[in-house]
């Protein structure tokens, strides 16, 4: 459904390289910190921006050859776009049917109205989440393959992001071939919704991993300095000082359970994942 080789984008003291791959009928992750190249590659995906390098496929096509009408097959949900404020969703609905030749206006009108999101308000005094549900059910209503979604739940509370990922779900269940790329800062979100997971730091992929793979063989190990200094170091991918002595990062939870199972392991989440990897000083 998509490729991305080598995607390169400078700007003065930022360098983007990156690779990663989404298959059909997968819901990828793309994780990292404020600045680390989640939105710049969402922007070269689309064509928003030039390149300095690298390769798009999208659908099998490169990015060079996509057309207009290879366009409507994408939703695409990006944290600084949207609709002009001063319109209503009833304004919305005839701009839709314009783009999209295969808008399904019943779906919309039905999802506007399970959502609750009314029809005549300007979408300016809609709140947050209102907004969001508009964007994604946008992005869905147009019988699209790929749903490329940039902070799709950011600034939402918990019940309105479970209704957005709700949403999300039941996009994948109306065909195996649909794939959705997601950007997020709410890790509990791609826990629950995504297969994989790619960790982007500095503009470089610095970790990719199934997520079923990440929450049962991931852990961190809470070890004294002589409980460090006598640890097999071959399965740690990070290590930091702490007071106590080392917080260690390994994706071979069972090996040190069996084999050192007077440590401290925890089950390491996405959040904790992230930190050990960007902070963590590798071995």
């Amino acid at each position: 459904m998509l490729k991305l080789e080598h995607l390169q984008k400078r700007y003065g003291n930022f360098s983007l390289d990156c690779s990663l791959e989404l298959p059909p009928g997968c819901v990828t992750g793309l994780i990292g910190q404020n600045g680390a190249g989640k939105s710049t590659t969402f922007k070269a995906i689309l064509g928003l921006i030039s390149t300095d390098g690298g390769s798009v496929t999208i659908l099998g096509k490169d990015l060079k050859d996509f057309t207009a009408r290879d366009k409507e097959e994408l939703g695409v949900v990006l944290s600084d776009s949207g609709f002009s404020g001063y319109l209503t969703v009833q304004d919305v609905i005839p701009v839709l049917q314009n783009l999209y030749p295969r808008f399904d206006k019943v779906f919309f009108l039905r999802q506007i109205q399970r959502f609750q999101l009314p029809l005549d308000k300007k979408i300016k005094d809609f709140s947050t989440g209102m907004k969001a549900k508009l964007k994604v059910l946008t992005a869905i209503s147009h019988h699209a393959k790929l749903l490329i979604l940039d902070e799709p739940t950011a600034g939402l509370d918990v019940v309105a992001r479970d209704e957005l990922l709700e949403m999300l779900r039941e996009f994948m269940e109306q065909d195996e071939e649909h794939s959705i790329l997601i950007s997020s800062h709410i890790s509990s979100d791609l826990e629950t919704l995504c297969d994989d997971l790619y960790m982007i730091h500095e503009g470089k992929i610095i970790l990719h991993e199934d997520t079923d793979v990440l929450l049962s063989d991931y852990a961190l190990l809470k070890v004294s300095q002589e409980q460090y200094d006598k640890l097999d170091k071959q399965f740690l991918l990070r290590s930091r000082k702490e007071s106590y002595g080392y917080s260690c990062l390994t994706d071979q939870r069972q090996y040190y359970m069996e084999n050192y199972p007077q440590l401290a392991i925890e089950k390491g989440s996405i959040d904790e994942v992230i930190t050990m990897m960007i902070r963590g000083a590798a071995l």
